[in-house]
């Protein structure tokens, strides 16, 4: 994930990362699909939930707001974003820019354990898509392109993807339609197989080019969703009692 805040605080467990508990969290959510897009995100709402500061949720909104994960808007406080089918062409501009490279360098480059690892992240995404586990195969499908950075070894691809990846989730859940997968795992699975062969880089990039083309296309008509309440949306989140 991008950078995080560092103050601390203390709960009965002792001392915690508690900004760090929410950002993460808000972050999780917009990603995986559980917050909606243009969901308001108030400040005494998420203090009640987490059973933080105010202070410490707004530090941790901040945050967000730098790393294009929310919106902060005058007056009307903080806000999951509406991404417009304009943004969307952006984002997957950046996304092959980056992307692509990072398929051209990791050919011939993986270890045996990494192809491994990717394969898992794989196979797990194709279980959870199998079994209608939305939130967890969406998960995994933005874990294997962020590993993929990871693995390219440079942390300024890695950080752009990060900002990147819920953008990217927030187009989906506005304009793709109901019950498809944010990817499909058989591209990754592919994408895997050009990449391990170890003998063309053009080919790798190539690859990459054609699944981001694939996932653009998929948006189409704007979906409605209905609003979940915050404290649901965090329950997992919240401290033993």
């Amino acid at each position: 994930m991008p950078s995080r805040p560092r103050k601390t605080e203390t709960d009965e467990t002792g001392p915690v990362m508690a900004a760090d508990r929410v950002y993460d969290a808000i972050y999780a959510a917009v990603v995986d699909h559980r917050l909606a897009p243009g969901t308001r995100l108030r400040e005494e709402e998420l203090a009640e939930t987490f059973a933080v500061s105010r202070t410490l949720v707004r530090q941790a909104l901040h945050k967000l707001a730098q790393d294009n994960v929310i919106v902060l808007r005058p007056n009307r406080g903080a806000q999951v974003p509406e991404p417009t089918r304009r943004d969307g062409e952006h984002v997957f501009d950046a996304r092959r820019v980056v992307e692509c490279e990072v398929a051209r360098r990791l050919v011939g480059r993986l270890s045996a354990a990494q192809l491994a690892e990717l394969k898992q992240i794989v196979e797990a995404e194709a279980r959870a898509t199998k079994s209608q586990n939305k939130q967890e195969a969406i998960r995994l499908s933005g874990e294997f392109h962020l590993k993929l950075a990871q693995m390219s070894g440079n942390p300024i691809f890695v950080r752009l993807l990060e900002e990147l990846l819920p953008t990217t989730s927030l187009l989906m859940a506005l304009y793709k339609a109901p019950g498809e997968p944010m990817c499909v795992a058989h591209s990754h699975k592919s994408l895997l197989q050009v990449i391990g062969k170890g003998d063309s880089a053009a080919a790798a990039g190539t690859e990459m080019r054609r699944h981001l083309n694939e996932i653009e296309r998929s948006l189409s008509q704007p979906a409605s969703r209905a609003p979940v309440p915050l404290r649901d949306v965090f329950k997992p989140y919240r401290p033993a009692a």
